[in-house]
């Protein structure tokens, strides 16, 4: 068989995959349409997330389970909440950051994939519809608009293949992340350049793995609980 045809089946099953997990983030993070985007969105839009900057800073999380773990321990040094060392834990105990991390490039701006074939699979079918705000003649931001068909359907697929429930549960997590920190690109952006490993990726290279690091703290911060909050 030849190879640019096995090339060809792998790429097209890439997009498809990373098509699912964007449908599945959005359906989990878009927020309910306000007045004034009653106002201008598109017939049949149930919900927004504004911005690819914000996107691509979400899906790295995503992306990357160990610096979601990490994210939520620096939360529970600020907190002390135990709750978000027990979800971490869940996280760094587990194979996850091995075996669900789909790495991202550093660019100039931080972690970006371009995800136009992938967005093509959702936009086709109006699962999502993506309109620009423009001002003269240069792209703003672009909006992505979830449809009530995108919704229904991100429902109905984690309804028939429970595994893909796993990209549901980690998006709403990825959320209350993004809300503590702010919910604008840039906060979220200043956020992730804390991490050290990622701030020192050189440009256009793989932001590295950090979960041994995260799992050392992890132990650390669990030998460091008072006994009365051990689990």
């Amino acid at each position: 068989m030849d190879d640019d045809y096995l090339d060809d089946e792998a790429d097209e099953g890439d997009r498809f995959s990373d098509a699912i997990r964007i449908l599945l983030l959005v359906a989990a993070v878009a927020a309910p349409l306000d007045d004034t985007d009653q106002a201008t969105a598109p017939v049949g839009a149930v919900a927004v997330l504004k911005a690819e900057s914000r996107l691509q800073k979400l899906d790295f999380w995503l992306r990357n389970p160990d610096y979601l773990a990490d994210e939520l321990l620096n939360d529970y040094e600020r907190s002390h909440e135990v709750v978000l060392l027990d979800i971490a834990g869940d996280i760094l105990d587990s194979d996850e950051p091995e075996v669900c991390a789909i790495p991202m490039v550093r660019y100039l701006f931080g972690a970006f994939e371009a995800l136009d074939r992938a967005l093509s699979v959702l936009v086709a079918p109006r699962l999502l519809i993506i309109t620009q705000q423009r001002r003269n003649q240069r792209v703003l931001q672009d909006n992505y608009f979830l449809t009530e068909k995108g919704r229904q359907l991100a429902q109905q697929a984690t309804h028939q293949f429970p595994e893909l429930a796993w990209y549901t549960q980690r998006a709403l997590l990825v959320q209350a992340l993004a809300e503590a920190t702010g919910h604008s690109a840039l906060a979220l952006r200043r956020r992730q350049y804390l991490q050290r490993d990622y701030a020192e990726t050189p440009l256009n290279e793989i932001i590295p793995s950090i979960a041994a690091r995260t799992r050392a703290r992890l132990a650390g911060l669990r030998s460091a609980q008072p006994l009365g909050d051990a689990a």
